[in-house]
């Protein structure tokens, strides 16, 4: 039997469309999505409602848990939080560890989040772009296994996508380019081991993020 692990990265945020909010921000590093951001969730939720998927995993960022809400909302799912597929803690990005909302906060914003679950992997700060991608591979992995054979939608960020996928399929997942917002992959499990049938696809949104290849 095949499995199937999605992988999304969260929609735009606020602070990519006005700068400006990161400087009066109560939690800087965890800002919301943007208006735009809100309808390409909607549009990855209506890509995955014709899809088969059994669980939802996000990180606990709001950016991300608010991606994941517009998918279970359509997919009638619980959220289950997951430190494992957080934020790259880069210390040239972040002065100091990133405050979040407590679970405890955002389940009462979004009640489809499951607070009986207990994340897999840790993310600690600072790290390193190679430290956040074992992290994130490692948590794609355990899950993957933990809930096999069933289906499941991982939703993180451009670097804990990135090494999830990685963590699944290998350095094929890792094509020098950025992994743009709100776009989604899909690695299925075979006899012979994992395959990425999709890459980053961003068909489904009506504003697409302009691709950016890394040196």
């Amino acid at each position: 039997m095949t499995q199937t692990v999605w992988i999304a990265r969260h929609a735009n945020r606020l602070d990519f469309v006005k700068p400006e909010w990161f400087l009066t921000a109560d939690r800087r590093y965890d800002p919301p999505l943007s208006d735009d951001g809100m309808v390409q969730a909607q549009q990855l939720a209506e890509r995955l409602q014709v899809e088969t998927i059994d669980h939802i995993f996000a990180s606990p960022f709001l950016r991300t848990v608010q991606t994941a809400n517009a998918i279970a909302e359509k997919l009638d799912l619980p959220i289950k939080l997951e430190t494992g597929l957080s934020e790259w803690l880069n210390p040239e990005w972040m002065t100091e560890e990133p405050e979040r909302l407590p679970t405890t906060t955002l389940a009462e914003l979004f009640p489809r989040i499951d607070t009986a679950y207990t994340p897999s992997i840790a993310a600690t700060y600072p790290e390193t772009q190679a430290q956040t991608r074992q992290r994130s591979g490692t948590t794609a992995r355990c899950l993957a296994a933990e809930y096999s054979p069933k289906h499941i939608l991982l939703v993180g960020h451009g670097a804990s996508v990135k090494g999830a996928a990685m963590g699944l399929v290998g350095d094929i997942a890792d094509n020098g380019e950025k992994v743009r917002l709100c776009s989604l992959f899909k690695a299925v499990r075979q006899e012979r081991g994992w395959l990425l049938e999709i890459s980053g696809d961003t068909s489904y949104l009506t504003h697409v993020e302009e691709v950016v290849r890394f040196n």
